[in-house]
């Protein structure tokens, strides 16, 4: 084998899926009979989802709804940072997820830290959000992803660009 390997450890998610999920969950609360005749807006923005509903009994419904649509898409739960359920205005109840995405810069140095303690003959370097691992055997690389898989993070973990 004549160069390096290498692969990315990312951390990201399909925005289509996502918002294919969310449409689901519009269609199936306007169809469920413990959310009938409630108010629910499920808005989608660029970081965070804000649900607006009447009572802290249908948020959790909505928020059920919105985590088994988004397993049934192959969306991993530990994107949703769900926030406090909040009093909004007109006996409505708020409540902002934030979406993860992204390696933290804590969490690329902990990886990195880790890569070089246990994979001696592979190379990490952090490159923006993502961290790149570089080594000349791919069985040595395989066995750095099953490492990371073991990690047990607030954040979902995919491996990308292997060659």
């Amino acid at each position: 084998m004549a160069g390096e390997v290498s692969f990315d450890v990312v951390s990201d998610f399909d925005e289509q899926e996502l918002r294919n999920a969310l449409d689901q969950v519009r269609r199936e609360v306007v169809q469920r009979y413990d959310l009938k005749g409630a108010h629910v807006e499920l808005a989608q923005e660029k970081t965070r989802l804000v649900l607006v509903t009447d009572s802290e009994m249908h948020a959790k419904s909505v928020r059920d709804l919105v985590e088994s649509k988004a397993v049934r898409r192959n969306l991993s739960l530990k994107i949703f940072a769900w926030g406090e359920v909040q009093p909004a205005g007109g006996n409505r109840v708020r409540q902002e997820i934030e979406l993860r995405r992204g390696l933290s810069d804590e969490l690329a140095r902990k990886i990195v830290k880790l890569i070089r303690d246990e994979f001696p003959k592979v190379q990490p370097r952090v490159q923006g959000d993502a961290v790149r691992v570089a080594g000349k055997s791919k069985d040595e690389l395989q066995r750095v992803i099953g490492r990371l898989r073991e990690l047990d993070e607030d954040v979902p973990l995919q491996f990308e660009n292997y060659r």
